[in-house]
């Protein structure tokens, strides 16, 4: 199943389990703040406070990081903006449970991005995959239903911005490492996401500050371990570690805010985890292939 040593994936594995739980613990704190503080100044303060986490860690690692990609990072981190907003706006105003749901519909988007966007050649297998994908979009999304609201609609809007970011990232690491990435990203969001606090700026009361702290400190450990995970396994093996997020915020949403998990939101939330383990699955074994159909194209790190 992977090319990897047992040993690597089980490095990989925990790596990826503990990044989710630090993006559900994420998730819980944002909507704890935003019941004292607008969602803008949340995500400012997840940007700030999560670049002063990144620094010593980045310090410990060696070189500070360089690029010379600074336009890309700068577009990328403008669209990564939006994304955050309409997210970290959807987790304050839905259901935990659903909010992670529909941001599952991320690598369905990737997939038509990356025809539109990168001109990858995309098989029926993987548009009837994304199709299904979005059949459990709509189960949870309910148009037209009791249960529709226009916050999922800004969820789904999240989750088409974070398949963008993702399809940039994707160009923006065949030259700079995942460390760059996040740093550079870091650097920009935190102008930018204070532009958009600042017209409806308060000060935080003492209470939200720690968990505005928890909040950057969660999503900044996030990322750099999904970063490393990634690099040590394979996304097909790994990308269901991801979905333990939703048990979890379930769990927390219904016992912290009293939020009751309903069926609609279990079936979707199950349809659209098929469906990505799928397309998952099929970019690994594509990616084999072409590996062994070119091995001669393998360049090494840092050439």
């Amino acid at each position: 199943m992977l090319n990897a040593t047992p040993n690597r994936f089980v490095r990989a594995a925990g790596l990826m389990l503990a990044s989710t739980i630090c993006f559900g613990a994420m998730a819980l704190t944002i909507k704890v703040a935003a019941h004292s503080l607008s969602t803008f100044e949340i995500a400012f303060f997840r940007s700030a406070l999560g670049l002063l986490v990144l620094l010593p860690i980045l310090r410990a690692g060696g070189a500070a990081p360089r690029t010379r990609q600074l336009p890309r990072y700068l577009l990328r981190s403008a669209i990564g903006v939006g994304s955050m907003l309409s997210g970290y706006w959807a987790i304050a105003h839905l259901p935990l449970a659903q909010a992670i749901a529909l941001s599952y519909a991320t690598p369905l988007f990737v997939t038509i991005m990356a025809v539109i966007w990168l001109r990858e050649r995309v098989r029926w297998r993987r548009w009837a995959a994304v199709m299904l994908g979005f059949v459990g979009v709509l189960v949870v999304v309910r148009p037209g239903g009791a249960g529709f609201s226009i916050a999922s609609l800004v969820a789904l809007l999240a989750a088409l911005l974070s398949a963008i970011v993702a399809i940039q990232i994707k160009q923006l690491s065949r030259i700079d490492g995942p460390d760059t990435i996040v740093f550079f990203t870091y650097l920009f969001w935190v102008p930018m996401s204070l532009l958009a606090a600042l017209p409806g700026w308060q000060w935080p009361p003492m209470a939200t500050w720690g968990w505005l702290f928890a909040t950057g400190a969660c999503g900044t450990v996030a990322q750099l371990l999904w970063a490393r995970a990634l690099g040590l396994g394979e996304v097909s093996a790994l990308q269901p570690i991801s979905f333990m997020q939703l048990p979890m915020v379930a769990v927390a949403g219904y016992y912290l805010f009293d939020e009751k998990l309903d069926h609609w939101t279990l079936a979707g939330a199950a349809i659209i985890f098929a469906a990505n383990a799928f397309i998952a699955h099929r970019e690994t074994r594509l990616a084999r292939s072409h590996a062994s159909l070119a091995p001669s194209e393998a360049v090494k790190p840092g050439e």
